[in-house]
Formats: structure tokens, C-alpha cells, sequence
């Protein structure tokens, strides 16, 4: 997570002359730190809970982990969306075509990005990237604040040792109960 966090707030400070070897070197971080964040909570998960309630505990993490993604791409396209909307002044101010502010603001921001290399004219070009890079970094404060709130959240999480001893789970739905022993599909097993 602190990678994660630091990466993400490297992106604050990309603009629109960004250089390709710091923006290679900000993904590294963020990669890093979004790579080592796939596997070991699924593990302190799995080490909280009972052996019954593994696979319900990792199916739930997985669907609030896409449920959380699914959010931040609307929410980020929204911030984005409304940046590049606060930016039309800014272009218009730069001499740009209506036409072109249009494709440029709001909602076809994002979809109409190809349109920048059409500008011929330097300066309104560099409007243009500015305007983007203006409104990716209101996107990336968003991105920090949520992967600072994540740090945060990850010194509630209990340091637990995991145990090194094998114990066999019984998938499938019991059949009936007799006395001590629990039928599973035909075979008779002794609880302990």
C-alpha cells in the first residue's frame, strides 16, 4: 500500500511536457505497488477465518475488490469529465474552434483524445495537453487520498501466525447426520 500510495502520488505531479522516463519511472512504483496488493490480502484473509468459511471469504473479497474498481472507473471518469468541462474556458481562451472545445470537454473528452494530434497550431496544442493533464490530476489526488484511506485501513488488519498444519475440508452438502458420523456422498466420516 505505501507504494501503491507513493506511486499514485507521483502521478500528481506528471503535466503536459512530462518527460517518458519519469512517467516509465512513476508506473514502476505504482506497478509495484499495485502487483504486491493481488495475493497477500486474499492470504491474511484466508489465515482470519475458518477453514469452512474460506471459500466464502475469498469469493467476497473478490466480488467487493471488482466491485471497488467498477467504482473508481466511474468515479474517475467523472472527475475527469468534469475537469476537462472547468477547462473549456482555458481552450477557448487559446483560440480554439467551438466545434473542437466541444469534442474537448465534458464527456467526449476522454473518447475525442486522437483529435489533439490534428491541431496544427503549437500553442493550442500544448492548451490542449495542459487541459488533459490538468484534469488526469485531479484524477490521480482522487487515486492517492483512496490508496492513503487503504494504508490507513491496512494497520487495523491483526497479525495472526499461519499455521503449518494441513487440515483436510470436506466440500459438498451433507446428507444426513448419524450420531457422531456425517455421511458425504456415501462415505462415512467420524467427527473429530
Amino acid at each position: 500500500m505505501t507504494l501503491l500510495t507513493i506511486g499514485s502520488g507521483l502521478y500528481i505531479n506528471l503535466n503536459a511536457v512530462s518527460s517518458t522516463g519519469s512517467i516509465i519511472g512513476f508506473q514502476l512504483v505504482a506497478g509495484v505497488g499495485t502487483g504486491l496488493l493481488f495475493d497477500p490480502p486474499f492470504i491474511a484473509l484466508q489465515a482470519l477465518v475458518s477453514q469452512d468459511d474460506i471459500a466464502t471469504a475469498t469469493g467476497t473479497l473478490g466480488f467487493v475488490r471488482n466491485i471497488g474498481v467498477a467504482l473508481s472507473i466511474v468515479i474517475g471518469g467523472v472527475i475527469f469529465q468534469d475537469g476537462m468541462q472547468l477547462q473549456s474556458s482555458k481552450l477557448r481562451d487559446s483560440g480554439l474552434s467551438t466545434n473542437l472545445i466541444k469534442d474537448l470537454s465534458g464527456a467526449n473528452a476522454a473518447t475525442n483524445i486522437d483529435l489533439i494530434a490534428t491541431i496544427s497550431n503549437e500553442t493550442q496544442k500544448l492548451a490542449v495537453k495542459q487541459a488533459f493533464a490538468w484534469s488526469l490530476r485531479n484524477l490521480w489526488i482522487m487515486c492517492t487520498c483512496m490508496a492513503a484511506f487503504g494504508l490507513f485501513a491496512g494497520g487495523f488488519v491483526t497479525k495472526r501466525e499461519l499455521s503449518k498444519v494441513h487440515t483436510e475440508t470436506h466440500t459438498g452438502i451433507k446428507k444426513k447426520t448419524e450420531g457422531l458420523a456425517t455421511v458425504y456422498d456415501g462415505q462415512e466420516l467420524a467427527h473429530k
